[in-house]
């Protein structure tokens, strides 16, 4: 499972959907969120949209791995949209924040097959001047949320240690680029793999 974390406005969701077009393999995992809709976004496609209550209920039935609120928002990552994909044999792509990152690793300290399976990548803006920049020109926010994103891409940029691997983001392209690398070796690790049955009979006789 590749967990993706940045600060709004990085350019990880381009980043996934990009993926996804590169490796048709990798499949994401669609999470919840209590907020509304924005003109582009599809229920079922970008996100499930979940009105307060419902989220609630999913939070005491215990179906999510991880939840957090996020600017006023919940979010949230149900088990079942994470491990049938993972019984599945996917790839599974995991687009997430900090705090849901955070929950996810500890939760796989307890979880050997979730530990085993987890990536953990952050993407990081290459300045805050250009993460700024990105915000102001997706037109979606006020100027007031948009120094809120600012002031909470610091509190979490400062948690990029805690990740396997660092992508300072430079252009789409190179972007993904360094990602397929990373994509790549993780699956040529041996405890990803098996023998071929020919080389494993051959060791067994």
């Amino acid at each position: 499972m590749l967990l993706i974390t940045a600060p709004s406005g990085s350019g990880k969701t381009t980043l996934c959907q990009n993926l996804m077009n590169a490796e048709p393999q990798v499949s994401r995992v669609i999470t919840c969120t209590t907020r509304s809709p924005r003109a582009n976004e599809k229920q079922g496609v970008d996100y499930h949209f979940l009105d307060k209550k419902a989220f609630e209920e999913g939070i005491q039935n215990a179906d999510f791995l991880e939840y957090a609120e996020v600017y006023g928002n919940h979010y949230g990552t149900r088990k079942k949209d994470i491990f049938n994909q993972l019984e599945e044999g996917h790839d599974v792509l995991l687009n997430i924040d900090v705090q849901g990152a955070e929950n996810i690793r500890n939760h796989a300290k307890h979880d050997p097959k979730l530990h085993k399976s987890l990536v953990t990548v952050f993407l990081s803006p290459p300045s805050f001047g250009e993460l700024e920049s990105r915000l102001r020109n997706r037109d979606t926010d006020q100027k007031e949320v948009i120094l809120k994103r600012l002031a909470h891409a610091k509190r979490e940029i400062e948690h990029w240690e805690f990740f396997d691997f660092l992508i300072i983001s430079g252009s789409v392209k190179e972007d993904l680029r360094r990602l397929q690398g990373i994509v790549q070796s993780e699956r040529l690790k041996a405890h990803r793999q098996q023998l071929p049955a020919a080389i494993q009979n051959a060791l067994e006789n």
